[in-house]
This record gives C-alpha cells, structure tokens and sequence, in this order.
C-alpha cells in the first residue's frame, strides 16, 4: 500500500471544507504528517521524519498569498529533494489557471490532488521523475507534451466508459482516455446507460445538478461494484459530498489534467487487486 511507503508533509491550516477533503485524500495516499506554520515544520520535522526527507512537501494554501517566495525557499533549502506542491483551496482555483503562483512550486487544485498525488507517487515508485521532476523552467507546453504519452499503456487495465451531455465534450473526453492508454468500451452522449458494464465509468458532466445526482443513484444502485469519476467544472464541497453520498467515487475539475484522470484511474484499480504501476504493469 502507499500509506506504508511515502512520508508526505502537510504544512498549513486545513480549516475550510475543501482542503479538509484535500488532506483526507493525501492521508489515504501516505503516511501523513502535519505541522501548522511554516516555522513548526521547518523546527519540529526532523522528530517525525529523522533523516529521511518527505516525499512531497504539500503546502495548504486557502488563499492566493497563503505563501511568499521566500517561503517557498526555505522550504526547498530544508528539503532540496523534495517537490513542493501548493494545494489551492476554492478561493485559489480560479486564480490558477493563469500560471503558477510561485516558480518552483506545482499548484493542484484541492479536487485534484488524489489524482495527481497517487500518479506522482508512483512515478516515484517506479523511479522515474515523473512531472514533478521536471525544471522548475519548464513551460505550459512543455509540460503537456510530457503528459501526452499512453500512461496506462500495457499490462492489465480495468475497462472505461465515457460518457458526456455535449457531444463535443464526449470526443474530447474519448481523446483524453485513449491518450492515456485506456480505449474506452463505451461512448454514450448524455447520461450514461443504467447497465453499464464497464469497471469504471468516466462522466462528464459540465455542471451537476439534482438531476445528475438522482440518476447517479440509480446507476450505483443497479450497478454496485461501478466505479464513477466525474468530472465538474467548478467542484466545490458540497455538491463533492453530495456526489459521494450519491455513489461517486471521485470528483475531478474539468479540463481534467492527463495525469490527473491518470493516476485517479490506477487508484480506483487498488480495491479490485488491479493495482496499476506507473509502466501499465500489475502490481
């Protein structure tokens, strides 16, 4: 499991609900250690973590100047290994999409970060940089070409279905998971059939709405062992917990990130004895 393998520091508050549902996803990933201030993790880190440096160093942020570059600094300083990754609450989110707050630091959406986090951890897993290991330099399309590549290419996948309320969405969605390495056995425009038989179904649903909910539950209820990923384009807490309660099993921002869609895939895989390693093998 990867809570036995990988020691990840949380610096900063979790007080909102959504880096609640952040830190509760990055506790299910690893062996998670959290410190309040910056001024507690760089003081009190060598007691939890002796000589060893944390995997990832995650940096709540609840709001856009949660962090300065000379934080980000003394950081990295402490830990040179160790990637540093700013977990954006809501108030941040839609900041983000203009480029990276800090240089150096990677910034995940809050409903993102079990995606990424489980494929970055593999990545480090398998020995390999992986995204995070990329310059600090790199640009946008630098990085975009680093994440075109069949990340579940080979070795046994669970099957995947597609499905989208606009046609448009649904190619692109259909282009999204063949990039990845997983050919979807099924495209529906819509809502997705009650007798879906795929292990994992991928839903696009721009916005979500009671209605969405209600058929999620039928979809759950008629197929219990149905793992449902859907894809939102402003997640927030609430409408994420009333998808959970509702069946889902994650809840994605969209555009939805190669990786992030990715290493949410291969987690999902775990509970069926599928567990996906980085290079498409079983493990």
């Amino acid at each position: 499991m990867l809570a036995s393998l990988h020691r990840l520091l949380w610096v900063g508050p979790a007080s909102s609900a959504d880096l609640q549902l952040a830190r509760r996803a990055a506790g299910d990933l690893g062996e998670l250690h959290e410190r309040a201030t910056l001024e507690d993790a760089l003081g009190d880190v060598p007691s939890c973590f002796g000589d060893r440096s944390p995997a990832i160093v995650l940096m709540a942020s609840p709001r856009p100047d949660s962090w300065s570059l000379e934080s980000a600094v003394r950081l990295s300083r402490r830990w040179p290994l160790a990637p540093l990754v700013s977990v954006a609450a809501g108030l941040v989110d839609g900041r983000r999409r203009s480029g990276p707050p800090l240089p150096g630091v990677e910034e995940v959406p809050w409903h993102d970060l079990a995606g990424r986090l489980a494929w970055w951890l593999r990545d480090r897993d398998a020995g390999r940089p992986g995204s995070l290991g990329l310059p600090a330099t790199a640009r946008r399309e630098e990085r975009a070409l680093a994440a075109a590549v069949p990340c579940l290419a080979g070795g046994r996948k669970p099957t995947v279905s597609a499905a989208a309320k606009r046609e448009v969405d649904l190619d692109g969605l259909v282009d999204l998971l063949t990039m990845i390495g997983c050919h979807p056995v099924r495209r529906s425009r819509g809502r997705p059939p009650l007798d879906e038989a795929a292990d994992i179904l991928v839903w696009d649903l721009g916005r979500l709405t009671d209605d969405d909910l209600a058929w999620l539950r039928m979809v759950a209820a008629n197929r219990p062992g149905l793992q449902v990923v859907l894809l939102e384009s402003f997640p927030r807490p609430d409408t994420t917990l009333a998808a959970e309660r509702a069946g889902a099993a994650a809840v994605l921002g969209r555009p939805a990130a190669a990786e992030t869609v990715a290493g949410t895939i291969a987690r999902l895989a775990i509970p069926g004895g599928d567990g996906l390693s980085p290079g498409g093998a079983a493990s």
